[in-house]
């Protein structure tokens, strides 16, 4: 758990019952990161073979970073070309996204029609690595 805080403290809930649920959601909160990070690897400052490194470095020895992980960082891009994220940034990236909704100016009351942007194509490889698919506007 290196680098990643459940933020559990202080806990200024008024009964008891909700400090468990409180320390709940909050490790709920940590597991939907943590599987975000490993899905969005290709994406983000993160080594993509460390888990499979894990299995066959010596453990006494200092951990080394891959070739990917050195090209990413030394380029500042994904192998497809994208830039590379924090992941701070990353969701910052696709909080962007957001569906419009038109209507005239002179008639409020008129009809109005909704779009949604096509994703960007950092977002669309991030539905992509989540098996999403964009969702798209009525």
């Amino acid at each position: 758990m290196k680098g990643l805080d459940l933020l559990i403290r202080p806990i200024r809930h008024r009964t008891e019952e909700r400090v468990p649920a409180h320390i709940f959601l909050c490790l709920l909160a940590y597991y939907v990161e943590w599987h975000l990070r490993r899905v969005w690897a290709p994406l983000l400052f993160e080594d993509e073979e460390l888990p499979q490194e894990r299995r066959r470095r010596d453990p006494v020895l200092p951990a080394r970073s891959s070739e990917s992980a050195k090209a990413k960082k030394l380029t500042h891009q994904t192998a497809d070309g994208l830039p590379v994220q924090s992941f701070a940034t990353l969701l910052s990236d696709l909080a962007s996204r957001a569906r419009v909704t038109y209507s005239l100016k002179t008639d409020e009351s008129g009809p109005t029609f909704q779009q949604v942007p096509p994703p960007t194509p950092l977002q669309a490889k991030a539905y992509e690595l989540l098996n999403l698919l964009p969702v798209a506007g009525n």
